[in-house]
């Protein structure tokens, strides 16, 4: 196995799914090995991502996964909406990630299977399904339900869409982007999903003044995505995908406490990840109230 053909390597790292992880058939994840095409292809196309410098084979006894390049930055995002050393790249995240969203969008997805059609009205009604097998009633999910199912916007033509872009799964230096990572749950869906998944409000980390991932607005990415090839759209055209975001992420926390009370994975994070669900009500409540 050879990683590069210099004598100085480059710093790596190594992301690896141990065997009693591996991606299951019915997981959303797309394997480790997808996410490595899919970065060499967003490479290609500009997007700021690590080098994929070589991706698992079953005779290297590693199991499934890839080497890429060390990538500095940060990704927590309070030190990102608050520190000092920040300001300049809080200003040059709106634009640079609609440049980056832009070209993700372009992203042929030839050659990766793995890569499942989801759109809008599909995620509602997985997301619904899933809600309803708890057998807890939240009249506030319930009428976010019936809204979208009312309101659902002309789908367009499914383009790749990253599926889980907002801080957290950014790298940021002093400049700004620095690195897309996490493409576990990439797709074939609407490209306003991507967009309004950074406006929703649990992404904002308190800073929820600001649309858009709580350091900037929705409008100056939405005008650098068009410059960039991205299809042109209105803040108001984000709205029943963040309304979705929002739902989804409220159904998601109540899985995390489900699994905690279950003793399916009995970690405090999943209990406190499942207090958030009345944080999303509120969201939903002021989302709606605006329609």
């Amino acid at each position: 196995m050879s990683l590069t053909g210099t004598d100085s390597p480059p710093d790596i790292i190594l992301r690896r799914s141990p065997a009693a992880t591996a991606t299951t058939p019915e997981s959303n994840a797309i394997g480790l090995s997808n996410e490595a095409q899919l970065i060499a292809k967003a490479a290609e196309v500009g997007v700021p991502v690590p080098k994929v410098l070589y991706v698992l084979e079953e005779c290297d006894g590693l199991g499934e996964g890839f080497f890429m390049s060390r990538v500095s930055g940060e990704t927590i995002a309070r030190r990102i909406l608050r520190d000092e050393r920040f300001g300049q790249a809080r200003a040059a995240l709106p634009g640079q990630c609609g440049t980056a969203l832009a070209g993700i969008h372009s992203i042929s997805p030839t050659g990766i299977e793995a890569l499942k059609v989801s759109g809008g009205l599909d995620q509602l009604k997985r997301y619904d399904e899933t809600y309803q097998t708890t057998g807890i009633r939240r009249p506030v999910f319930d009428l976010a339900v019936v809204w979208l199912q009312d309101n659902a916007p002309k789908p367009l033509p499914p383009v790749l869409v990253h599926g889980d872009f907002r801080l957290g799964n950014i790298m940021v230096d002093e400049t700004g982007l620095a690195s897309v990572l996490d493409w576990e749950l990439a797709h074939l869906g609407d490209p306003r999903e991507d967009i309004a998944w950074m406006c929703v409000n649990s992404w904002r980390f308190g800073q929820s003044e600001n649309r858009l991932g709580g350091f900037g607005d929705v409008e100056a990415l939405l005008s650098a995505y068009a410059e960039a090839g991205g299809a042109s759209f209105t803040p108001a055209d984000i709205d029943w995908w963040e309304i979705l975001g929002s739902l989804k992420w409220g159904i998601m926390c109540m899985m995390m406490y489900e699994s905690y009370r279950s003793g399916a994975a009995p970690n405090v994070e999943r209990a406190a990840i499942g207090r958030r669900v009345s944080e999303t009500e509120i969201d939903l409540m002021n989302l709606l109230e605006k329609q």
